[in-house]
């Protein structure tokens, strides 16, 4: 199902990159920021869910213990889409006004991957709440094999413990790449070479630059 987004009239451009931890999203993004302001433009690094939810009891919990038998995932997800929505209006929304060319690192598609992944199919609050998020000029949805971005995520010293909800994250690649193709965004294998894959992500962005 097709969500309904807020089109970006403003001077400014939204991209915005998801998928699985480890796909390759901050490299990407810090490829295209070095681009864009290497050929003059202003741009805006930004992150979703903020800090506000990263912070929270109930963020951690669902992150890092596999035990959640003190929390609803419907109520982490109402706070990460109101948290979502006011960042995209009173930050992103902003941001583009002025012109900037802002890039997200994770995006409302994320809250819905996640509500589907976790079996929420039915929960059409989600779609309602979307009509007050600004539409991205790019989605880029980084794919990679489940193995492979676990193992990236192993691969950081500060990562090397860290809970990860292997079951999860198979429906979580599914559910991504099916949002991609339901929202018109642009699938990125991450499995290539990090140049092979700038390159395509390159191609898209210099078509409206």
């Amino acid at each position: 199902m097709k969500l309904r987004m807020i089109h970006n009239e403003e001077r400014g451009t939204l991209i915005t990159f998801c998928g699985l931890d480890g796909s390759g999203k901050t490299t990407q993004i810090n490829r295209l920021m070095s681009y864009l302001r290497e050929k003059g433009y202003d741009v805006f690094i930004t992150k979703q869910p903020t800090e506000f939810v990263r912070k929270s009891e109930i963020f951690r919990n669902y992150m890092d213990t596999d035990n959640h038998n003190n929390f609803d995932y419907r109520a982490l997800s109402l706070l990460c889409a109101a948290d979502r929505v006011q960042h995209s209006n009173r930050i992103i929304a902003e941001k583009l006004k002025e012109g900037y060319i802002v890039i997200s690192d994770r995006y409302f598609y994320s809250c819905l991957a996640n509500l589907k992944a976790r079996g929420y199919e039915n929960d059409m609050w989600i779609y309602d709440i979307a009509q007050f998020i600004p539409m991205p000029d790019f989605s880029f949805f980084m794919d990679i094999e489940v193995e492979t971005a676990i193992k990236r995520v192993r691969s950081r010293i500060n990562e090397k413990e860290r809970f990860i909800d292997i079951p999860l994250q198979y429906k979580l690649r599914e559910q991504y790449i099916k949002i991609c193709n339901e929202n018109s965004g642009i699938l990125i294998s991450s499995t290539e070479d990090e140049f092979k894959c700038f390159n395509k992500i390159k191609l898209y962005v210099d078509t409206i630059l």
